[in-house]
């Protein structure tokens, strides 16, 4: 069975930091592109970052850039997300997705259930 697994949201103050990740079982992540998406109350789901398989490269929202951290662990098969500087803007539950390339929420294939971050004093 084919599952993502997120992990690490909590309550946060601004300033803060958490790391999330996200664990795959049943498929090997090293195998697809991971992309850390986000959606606060009331909005759309928005990407924050993704990491393509084989190269690895990075991109990120311009709204974390220099604050957020985006990297694999393909021996525990896991992505990760350093959050660094958090902002109330950055409340959101977070969910990573799979997919073969890099690509908008509407195009990812493979989603999990997600992780509340709370970023509030």
């Amino acid at each position: 069975q084919w599952q993502l697994v997120e992990s690490g949201g909590g309550l946060v103050q601004p300033g803060g930091s958490l790391r999330l990740s996200c664990t795959a079982s049943g498929f090997t992540l090293d195998y697809y592109a991971i992309g850390w998406f986000r959606q606060a109350p009331g909005k759309e789901r928005e990407g924050v970052s993704c990491i393509s398989r084989g190269d690895g490269s990075i991109d990120y929202a311009d709204s974390v850039k220099g604050r957020f951290t985006i990297s694999r662990d393909n021996a525990k098969n896991t992505v990760y997300l350093q959050m660094n500087s958090l902002k109330p803007d950055d409340t959101g539950v977070y969910y990573c997705a799979a997919r073969k390339s890099c690509g908008k929420a509407a195009s990812m294939d493979y989603w999990g259930k997600g992780t509340l971050v709370t970023v509030s004093s």
